[in-house]
């Protein structure tokens, strides 16, 4: 089971509990005091904490979340020296057992250097991080635009339903870059529609999906690295 919630100003937040052994992991921890109020609304009890990188509004609450509340956390081994209280460090390709469910590590590197995405198929799901977001992607603080188009790919590889769960509420001002430079495509303009209904009614518009991004999300469409270089330094000054 899948639970996400709004925290700080614009990030997600979310919860991977299985109802069998009773395990809840948090996806990154941008505000622990939130994902402590959700675990008790639910009657939940977080064991663990999946770290996607090391950016202060992804880690900041594992402190807090690891003395007082001993949770397990697991994090990227190229971003483990800024990834504080870190207990299991993965690097990509492997795969773990969460109660029931197995999740499969994916290497993203882009946005920083040791970014991973976790995938569990028996849920249809992935948490990605800042890797990419709903018509979007991350900025690439770290990585080269071939290590990103890489990454993006792996994600795009994915079964078309599976979820995509983006770290961030950043979907109408990445549509607004992306109508701009795809103004023809009709999936992307239905998609924008319905992305400002949503947040018109301040709901969500994550999760979204592969096959929704293959059509409308410009880096996911982008054919090379150099194309997708090139709209990553578009969007960046847009």
């Amino acid at each position: 089971m899948i639970t996400l919630f709004p925290c700080l100003s614009d990030n997600y937040g979310f919860l991977l509990h299985d109802p069998i052994t009773g395990l809840t992991a948090a996806i990154d921890t941008p505000d622990a005091d939130e994902i402590l109020r959700q675990c008790e609304s639910l009657g939940y009890t977080l064991t663990h904490v999946f770290n996607t990188h090391h950016h202060f509004d992804h880690v900041d609450g594992n402190a807090m979340l690891k003395e007082n509340h001993g949770v397990t956390i697991i994090g990227p081994e190229a971003d483990k020296a800024r990834i504080p209280n870190i207990d299991i460090c993965v690097s990509g390709g492997e795969v773990f057992t969460f109660g029931s469910f197995d999740i499969h590590v994916l290497h993203t590197p882009g946005h920083t250097k040791g970014h991973c995405a976790y995938y569990i198929p028996a849920l249809r799901s992935v948490f990605v991080g800042d890797t990419v977001f709903a018509l979007g992607c991350g900025r690439m603080f770290e990585g080269t635009a071939e290590q990103m188009f890489a990454s993006i790919g792996k994600i795009a590889a994915l079964p078309d339903e599976t979820q995509i769960y983006c770290a961030h509420e950043y979907t109408l001002a990445n549509g607004a870059f992306a109508i701009s430079v795809d103004q023809n495509n009709v999936d992307l303009g239905i998609y924008l529609e319905n992305a400002k209904k949503l947040r018109a009614q301040n709901m969500p518009t994550v999760p979204t999906t592969v096959l929704k991004e293959k059509r409308a999300n410009p880096f996911m469409r982008a054919a090379s690295a150099s194309e997708f270089a090139r709209l990553r330094s578009a969007k960046d000054n847009f």
